[in-house]
């Protein structure tokens, strides 16, 4: 797959804006979604604040080589629910927040330090294309099932930070049809800007078949018809029109942990640990497939240069910034991948004006109340492209995979199954998800054939 736009380059301002647009507009939904479902006056813009300056960080670490943009880590989930039930008090579970964040930091450092001394050779021969190519392709395909969850949702969001479900699933599935066609339609057909720009058509395009429904079931006070949920721009100016309409300052998470500095007991430290670092060492396993996805993708190898040890040291501090102003520690996002990859534009430039437009769109209310009322029918078109073109490019690895070989085929299958299945283990407090158990028994079953497999070959 030819890129339009390579790592290096440097696309005219006024579309550099647009395909910043576009990255934000993929990543947003889930980006926002964490501090929702977590909750405790966790807020959607310092989230977005917290990703665009942990993606700046990751960016810098990795010399503005590897083009992905880091956001909310779903993994971590558990683990801020935990410092929040350990704490004493709000502020305590503000400050434990930071410490987990930071301690997840350190095990990335300490990792970063190994592959810098041992070199990346011992991870390509323990993660090869027979384990890393259904890894990848399961990272999109455990995706499935939210995205098609989403296509018969409209627009509120209930207290876990899901959208609700509709009682007219057919309004919402046209909604959801008209994303993904005109996604589709823009990417395969489109000319020029067209080509490049899908996702922000497909979601204007569903936006306004939403607003037409909406508008009919107020017409009618059919509530069913209403899909697009215009409370986020009604708190606006529930209080009057005023500064805040317009520009507000975030609710920044080291501000409210300051707080808690006075209700601190070093036995809380051992509480946030147990529920941060473990589930690190799980991102681990997803980092490295990201990274390895986005190579295949650039036709760069991001595990050789800029060199795994950055990719990490990246991910591990630019989580831990994330943290500090959002509570939430980042991740890299397949969303933003599979956007790569649609497009063809992995311009680091386009990232880092997404990051950085992130950081400036936390202070503006209007679009963050526009970004919220985005109706989860048209994130559900635009996220069946999204995590199947992660999905497919799982599946593009392991073309290069001898199947014919046993050895090779029952490493595959462990995988998809395990993973599809949803293999999942809880060890106290700490999940280790389905992704992870399917590429820990791949790693396992794969080294127990090698032999056989060398000796087939």
């Amino acid at each position: 797959m030819k890129l339009v736009y390579g790592v290096k380059d440097k696309p005219k301002f006024g579309q550099l804006i647009v395909f910043a647009i576009q990255q934000l507009l993929a990543i947003m939904a889930a980006t926002i979604a964490v501090p929702a479902i977590v909750g405790n006056g966790m807020t959607a813009s310092a989230a977005l604040f917290g990703a665009g300056a942990g993606t700046i960080i990751y960016q810098l670490f990795t010399k503005f080589r590897s083009p992905v943009f880091l956001g909310s880590s779903f993994a971590f989930i558990g683990s801020m629910s935990a410092a929040f039930a350990g704490a004493a008090s709000m502020s305590l579970g503000y400050l434990g927040l930071l410490i987990g964040a930071l301690l997840a930091a350190l095990v990335y450092v300490v990792i970063a330090i190994v592959v810098k001394i041992a070199g990346v050779n011992w991870i390509n021969k323990l993660m090869p294309p027979v384990v890393i190519g259904p890894t990848v392709a399961l990272i999109g395909l455990s995706l499935a099932g939210a995205a098609v969850k989403d296509v018969f949702s409209y627009g509120p969001q209930d207290g876990n930070g899901a959208f609700i479900m509709t009682t007219n699933i057919w309004a919402s599935f046209v909604c959801a049809l008209v994303t993904l066609i005109v996604v589709i339609l823009c990417s395969v057909y489109g000319k020029k800007m067209t080509k490049l720009i899908p996702f922000i058509i497909g979601i204007l395009a569903g936006y306004a078949a939403g607003l037409v429904f909406t508008l009919i079931g107020v017409a009618t006070d059919n509530a069913a018809l209403q899909v697009i949920d215009f409370a986020p721009f009604k708190a606006l100016v529930a209080d009057g029109v005023t500064l805040k309409t317009f520009l507000a300052v975030p609710e920044f998470t080291f501000l409210e942990a300051i707080k808690g500095a006075d209700t601190f007991e070093w036995s809380y430290v051992a509480t946030v640990a147990v529920a941060y670092v473990p589930v690190a060492f799980v991102v681990f396993a997803e980092h490295i497939a990201d990274h390895k996805n986005l190579s295949s993708i650039i036709e760069h190898d991001l595990l050789e240069e800029p060199g795994l040890h950055r990719t990490l040291l990246g991910d591990g501090i630019g989580s831990f910034v994330g943290a500090i102003f959002g509570g939430c520690p980042n991740t890299t996002y397949g969303e933003s991948v599979g956007c790569v990859a649609i497009t063809r534009n992995a311009s680091v430039v386009t990232i880092t004006t997404t990051a950085i437009m992130s950081i400036l769109i936390a202070f503006v209310s209007p679009f963050v109340a526009f970004l919220d009322s985005i109706p989860g029918c048209v994130m559900g078109g635009v996220c069946i492209t999204l995590y199947g073109f992660i999905a497919v490019s799982g599946l593009k690895m392991i073309q290069k995979v001898n199947l014919e070989n046993n050895a090779n085929l029952f490493t595959v299958s462990v995988i998809l199954i395990c993973g599809i299945g949803g293999m999942t283990m809880a060890i106290g407090k700490v999940t280790i998800t389905a992704i992870a158990c399917a590429l820990i028994l791949g790693i396992i079953v794969n080294r127990i054939v090698s032999k056989a497999k060398d000796s087939e070959e």
